[in-house]
């Protein structure tokens, strides 16, 4: 066999020992691929699959309670002319409406209702800082700086009581987004009541 036959023959040898062992780091990396793309759906984030119902507890209790603030602030833009007031009312609907759909989009990512079974036909009012029936009427038919007291006196319970479910969920709560907009309320709202403690309205 001449040299050059014999040079040929080795280049397609190495060409072909090549390929294969091309072939097999392709397929290998194709198959690492594959195995990553199956693992990927797996992964559980905090928001998706809560691992604790006092998130989903904190959740289902804490828009009703939020629902009734924006029900007193709204009232108070309609009824009050006192500028503080007026001021205060507009920052509790401006920061608990949006909280409200917030945690309406969590219950519906974690697959949760809005109202649990076993608060159907609930009282909310037994819920902490909550007004009944019969104060929220008080509050509708208040006027002037009689509104402005009450409004103030009642916001500052309701403040308390979120506080205070918050403060439970940031002991028994394990989802990050859950924690965080506790740690928020109980900023904002402690902030608030300070604030409204300042007041002199009504008197």
């Amino acid at each position: 066999m001449s040299r050059r036959l014999v040079v040929t023959a080795i280049i397609a040898t190495s060409a072909i020992l090549f390929s294969a062992c091309g072939g097999s780091d392709t397929a290998n990396s194709a198959a690492t691929a594959d195995t990553a793309a199956v693992a990927a759906p797996g992964i559980a984030f905090p928001s998706d699959e809560p691992s604790d119902q006092a998130d989903v507890s904190f959740a289902q209790d804490m828009i009703p309670h939020h629902s009734q603030a924006v029900e007193m602030a709204t009232l108070a833009l309609d009824r009050s002319t006192n500028p503080a007031t007026l001021d205060l009312a507009a920052r509790i609907q401006g920061a608990q409406d949006p909280e409200i759909q917030k945690m309406r989009g969590w219950l519906v990512g974690w697959g949760e209702e809005e109202m649990s079974s076993d608060m159907e036909g609930m009282d909310h009012s037994s819920m902490a800082g909550m007004m009944d029936d019969a104060e929220m009427a008080a509050l509708s038919n208040a006027t002037g700086p009689a509104f402005d007291a009450l409004f103030v006196d009642m916001m500052i319970r309701h403040h308390q009581g979120a506080i205070t479910m918050a403060e439970t969920v940031l002991s028994d709560g394990t989802d990050p987004e859950v924690l965080a907009l506790a740690e928020a309320i109980i900023a904002a709202q402690a902030g608030e009541i300070t604030e409204m403690q300042g007041l002199q309205l009504g008197q």
